[in-house]
């Protein structure tokens, strides 16, 4: 018979936090509507074909908007950008909002591309998990806009935490 193992709540939110992320914008458009958020739990999943995974919170604008549309797209920041990173970390709608602090011009996908950024990937959707209070996204990588090469941001560097 398995036992019911404890789970030690501070040992666990001390461990997760070590495990690195990426900070990243992730682009939606449906219709006329584009949105964005700040992302930091993506990695790459596959070489071949290139897939990338990120976890987005059930309960967001953009979740749905993934969901419906199958696409989103995923921007690079570089490693001095936190101030455009924060400005996409509140919960709130994009239109006339974040990007004007961030132009942008729509991939071949039709999804925001960061002219600042250090470049973006448009992925459509090949899969998701939808399970606790973030649905797991698996997206294919589709196009890829490289505007200059650089370290990118990593959360470590923002004195942010975020999960654990």
């Amino acid at each position: 018979m398995a036992s019911n193992p404890s789970l030690n709540a501070d040992a666990k939110k001390t461990l997760l936090r070590k495990i690195p992320h990426g900070v990243f914008i992730c682009g939606v458009a449906e219709g006329e509507e584009v949105n964005g958020f700040t992302a930091s739990w993506v990695t790459q999943g596959s070489f071949e074909p290139p897939l990338v995974v990120m976890a987005v919170r059930a309960d967001s604008t953009s979740n749905g908007m993934i969901q419906r549309t199958g696409r989103f797209s995923l921007n690079v920041l570089a490693a001095d950008q936190k101030d455009l990173a924060a400005v996409f970390f509140k919960p709130q709608k994009g239109i006339g909002g974040r990007f004007d602090a961030a132009p942008f011009q729509l991939g071949e996908l039709g999804l925001p591309i960061l002219d600042n950024a250090l470049g973006a990937v448009e992925c459509e959707l090949v899969g998701h998990v939808a399970h606790g209070d973030h649905t797991v996204f698996v997206g294919e990588v589709k196009t890829a806009t490289l505007h200059r090469d650089g370290a990118a941001l990593e959360l470590g560097s923002t004195g942010w935490q975020y999960g654990g």
